[in-house]
């Protein structure tokens, strides 16, 4: 029998699962759809990783490498959830809470120095940032909005902030000296290996070796100079607090898991350089890191000499005052934009601000414009037309404006996404060269210490199934498709090339198909969606991530009511249910008030594309009414407001599944495609409709109290599953499904 496998991840979406897994399972067991898990959380990672020094009832196995297999194979029928793209704080925060689970795991070391430590950070390294969707993504990206949800966002608007054309919120990029204008690109003309090589002072040094491409793929390199970048993050901190603005950083420390978090210290030391001028050394000897954000330098100030930690906490106190006002994550708690590279990430963070006036959360609890520093040029651009248009035409209209899909090229680690083990910070000056196996220079960069040096590859493969998937996009949607590449970025320009060969291809006859810089199609898109027209992006990997949160956020006030199709080039299919980036508020709700705000509206929508790709693939005509009918209980739970309310005492994450399941029990006893399956939902459809008012009772009559789900990277099964299904008549209702 074919399975469709359910990914149990992290945070707000796996508390969710213990409660809509149980539905799953009750209404696909029915109809003959078979439905296992797979853990691929953060813990579960983790745990994988020391298999093999664990006693063996604690091994879990390596989910995701069986699943990154599957998804190589037609057979794949994967639901992935939100997962943790863990920063080195988060990393250590898990880790901490599975020792005290009674896991003998090592702790993180900050700096190995014998074989074991190093055995040991490698491990831990294989886990942290995006380990996960790079070994998943076996094919491109098709995200898009789906009609249900697009009509109930223009009945329904969320709130958009005013924009004044007198806003002082800005974006800040270097423009020179960074990733963008020092890019290289090369095509490579046959299958090879090539080595990535340092020649210094001190001789040639081996970066990466053993390097293989296939023919035709796309490899670059780039350097961003840290000289230019510590001018620019001093400019820009003396720049907010001359404008009197907030001061905000903007990097994705989660998936560039080595070149950002390096950024993020560099920004650390530029606003705090008394700080670290005096006492860098000594908190360096102490293992505190700005790469790792100040709020773990302030929680380790006791590894410092009892007489050093209190001028080391006055002076951060006093650099904190003396400089710009900083854009907060948590204004009450004083927890700052510098506290936690992972706290800000760029694609949540930006369209958030665009969407609240062009404001963030100053220190006072208020909102204020702010300049926005994005380091690098590479796209940058794009947040900065957007704010223009929205300071000269105001904030768009949920109600009126179009739509924006995408189509990204994500297959196969390709582009920055899968740079990681490519990214060297420099410890010597000289050349930094990637070379062939005949010993040609292909790429070359002179380097300085401290520079940050990557290299990224895109294999031919992916970038034909992406052209093939855009046109068939703007094919079935009979939308315009833009393909955002500049011709004046390395990468870009050689793309641009394969883009217009491999478009030569297909049939494009009658199709509005575009290539341009990411300025100018960001220009023409938001232009468009404010006269209610559709524009397909067609984009590299990381542009893929930021529209895919930019434009649904502006659109549908979150970009977790995507539907999100990645069509796996081996035939299988990966269905993605949305963004995670509010996951851990949800979370810290439900401890404290039993209340758990998460939306699974992505899930329900990933769930109906899996039920109808396991149709096509399989002959399962089952699986085709179950998605229809899926869909049908989907929109009447939009239009009926039972998504997640806000407060307690209202529908919550919980109460929405209890609806969800009884639209669509009520949907499945109505079709009239296949009499048994009506007739095998009949009674739990009426037992649920009956029991209603009993079930949101017993639902709601839970909250307002603390929780205890035993953990939050590994939360305890038992306790979780209570907490999350604590009706029991609906419980009742699912199992007599069961049988």
């Amino acid at each position: 029998m074919a399975k469709i496998i359910y990914t149990l991840t992290d945070e707000a979406p796996m508390l969710a699962t213990y409660s809509f897994l149980p539905v799953i399972e009750a209404f696909a067991g029915t109809a003959g759809v078979e439905v296992e898990t797979r853990d691929i959380s953060l813990g579960g990672r983790i745990i994988a990783a020391f298999d093999d020094r664990l006693p063996a009832e604690q091994r879990i196995g390596d989910a995701l490498a069986e699943l990154g297999q599957l998804a190589t194979t037609p057979e794949a029928n994967i639901i992935k959830l939100p997962n943790i793209s863990a920063s080195v704080p988060q990393l250590k925060a898990a880790i901490a809470e599975l020792q005290a689970q009674g896991y003998d795991l090592p702790d993180y070391p900050d700096e190995p120095a014998t074989d074991e430590e190093k055995d040991a950070r490698a491990r831990y390294d294989s886990v942290k940032g995006s380990a996960v969707n790079p070994v998943l993504r076996e094919g491109n990206s098709d995200r898009r909005a789906p009609l249900a949800v697009k009509n109930y966002a223009r009945k329904h608007p969320h709130s958009m902030g005013a924009w004044s054309p007198d806003s002082r919120t800005e974006v800040a990029t270097m423009g020179k000296d960074d990733f963008r204008s020092n890019e290289q690109s090369v095509v490579m003309p046959a299958a090879d290996s090539l080595t990535i090589q340092l020649v210094g002072d001190s001789g040639t040094t081996v970066l990466k070796e053993n390097l293989k491409v296939l023919e035709g793929e796309v490899v670059d390199a780039t350097v961003m100079r840290a000289a230019a970048l510590d001018a620019f993050l001093k400019e820009q901190v003396q720049r907010a607090k001359d404008a009197d603005v907030l001061f905000s950083v903007h990097l994705k420390a989660t998936m560039m898991k080595v070149s950002d978090p390096i950024i993020f210290g560099h920004v650390v030391r530029a606003f705090l350089p008394e700080v670290f001028e005096k006492y860098g050394t000594q908190l360096a000897a102490a293992g505190l890191s700005p790469n790792n954000g100040l709020g773990a330098i302030l929680g380790g100030l006791d590894k410092l000499p009892e007489d050093v930690r209190d001028e080391v906490r006055a002076a951060i106190e006093k650099g904190l005052a003396d400089g710009p006002r900083l854009a907060m994550v948590n204004s009450d708690k004083g927890i700052t934009n510098l506290h936690v590279p992972s706290d800000v990430i760029v694609d949540a963070s930006m369209p958030a601000m665009i969407r609240t006036s062009g404001h963030m959360w100053g220190p006072d609890g208020e909102e204020h414009d702010t300049l926005a520093v994005i380091p690098d040029s590479s796209y940058a651009g794009v947040y900065q037309a957007v704010i223009e248009d929205c300071r000269a035409h105001g904030a768009y209209d949920p109600t009126t404006m179009g739509s924006v899909p995408n189509v990204g090229l994500m297959a196969q680690k390709a582009e920055e996404y899968g740079s990681h083990d490519k990214t060297f910070e420099m410890t010597e000056a000289g050349k930094v060269q990637v070379v062939n196996s005949a010993g040609d220079v292909l790429m070359e960069h002179d380097v300085q210490p401290g520079d940050i040096w990557r290299a990224c590859q895109t294999k031919d493969a992916p970038i034909r199934d992406w052209v093939k998937l855009a046109v068939t996009r703007a094919r079935a949607s009979q939308t315009p498709a833009v393909f955002w590449l500049d011709p004046a970025r390395a990468h870009d320009a050689n793309l641009i090339e394969l883009v217009k060969r491999y478009l030569a291809e297909h049939d494009t006859e009658g199709l509005d198909i575009q290539i341009l810089s990411p300025v100018e199609a960001a220009k023409l898109s938001v232009e468009r969606i404010r006269r209610g027209e559709d524009t397909i992006t067609v984009t590299g990997n990381v542009l893929r991530d930021y529209n895919t949160d930019l434009f649904p956020i502006l659109e549908l006030g979150t970009s977790a009511k995507m539907l999100s199709v990645v069509p796996l080039m081996n035939g299988g299919g990966l269905f993605e249910t949305g963004a995670g980036g509010s996951a851990p508020k949800h979370v810290q709700q439900l401890v404290q008030e039993n209340y758990l705000r998460w939306d699974s509206l992505g899930e329900f929508l990933a769930l109906a594309e899996s039920l109808r790709h396991m149709a096509s693939t399989t002959d399962n005509p089952r699986a085709t009414v179950l998605a229809d009918t899926l869909d049908r209980a989907t929109e009447r739970l939009l239009n009926e407001n039972k998504s997640p309310a806000r407060k307690v005492g209202q529908i919550d994450n919980r109460g929405s599944h209890f609806y969800l399941a009884m639209f669509w029990a009520d949907e499945l006893a109505k079709q009239t495609e296949d009499a048994e399956l009506a007739q095998a939902f009949t009674a739990v459809a009426e037992s649920l409709s009956s029991h209603e008012e009993a079930i949101n009772a017993e639902l709601i009559g839970v909250q307002g109290h603390p929780a205890d789900i035993g953990g939050y990277y590994r939360p305890d099964e038992e306790k979780a599953s209570a907490v999350m299904r604590p009706s029991k008549t609906f419980n009742e209702a699912l199992a007599s499904l069961r049988g």
